[in-house]
């Protein structure tokens, strides 16, 4: 009897082998399976609050250039009523405030460093727009900072999300010439509370 289970000792451990092998490869397979739908699902969230910062921080920009159209050579749009104008905006810098909350939460760290120096540009056109009627100066090149800030923003989320295709910078068409490789050189340096969100001269 001794002998026959020294015989099948070598069988029945290849079973006890194979089985916490089985057992080990499907539970490295689960695993690996978890992180791949946790990845998907962060990667889902990170876009909706690149999306959402994106459109707030354009609806600004978009109401603030219209109400400065007047000081904008070639604008194509007529200028808006300052009354509307700042009404609009406050409803905007509600949206912008919660949407920037999420980006911080889940971007990574070039993502938002990106997303700070463009809406500070862009709070720079808003601050002109609403100290009207005065008259603004340097509107152009205020525009310029913030077509700079959106791409450097737009080349930060979509490496963060692993978009590939290729450059969709827009700056080197909206003004007709190449854009510097570096966008960020002819952006004002922030300080390291302000890159994190913290306040601006324009945000008081």
């Amino acid at each position: 009897m001794v002998g026959g289970l020294a015989a099948q000792l070598p069988a029945l451990l290849g079973v006890l082998v194979g089985t916490a092998g089985t057992m080990l490869a499907t539970g490295l397979n689960e695993r690996t399976r978890w992180r791949r739908s946790q990845t998907v699902r962060w990667d889902e969230r990170r876009l909706d609050a690149y999306v959402e910062l994106t459109k707030a921080v354009k609806e600004i920009h978009a109401v603030a250039t219209q109400m400065l159209s007047e000081h904008r050579p070639g604008a194509r749009r007529p200028a808006l009523d300052r009354d509307e104008g700042r009404a609009r905006l406050a409803e905007a810098d509600v949206r912008h405030t919660l949407a920037w909350e999420a980006v911080l939460l889940l971007g990574d760290e070039a993502t938002v460093g990106a997303a700070a120096e463009w809406r500070h540009a862009v709070r720079d056109i808003e601050s002109a727009a609403r100290a009207l009627p005065d008259p603004p100066t340097g509107v152009s090149d205020m525009i310029e900072r913030a077509d700079l800030g959106r791409d450097r923003f737009y080349r930060a989320a979509r490496a963060s999300l692993g978009v590939r295709g290729g450059s969709v910078e827009q700056v080197r068409h909206l003004l007709g010439k190449p854009a510097p490789a570096e966008p960020a050189a002819l952006t004002r340096r922030l300080t390291p509370e302000q890159s994190r969100g913290g306040p601006t001269a324009a945000d008081t």
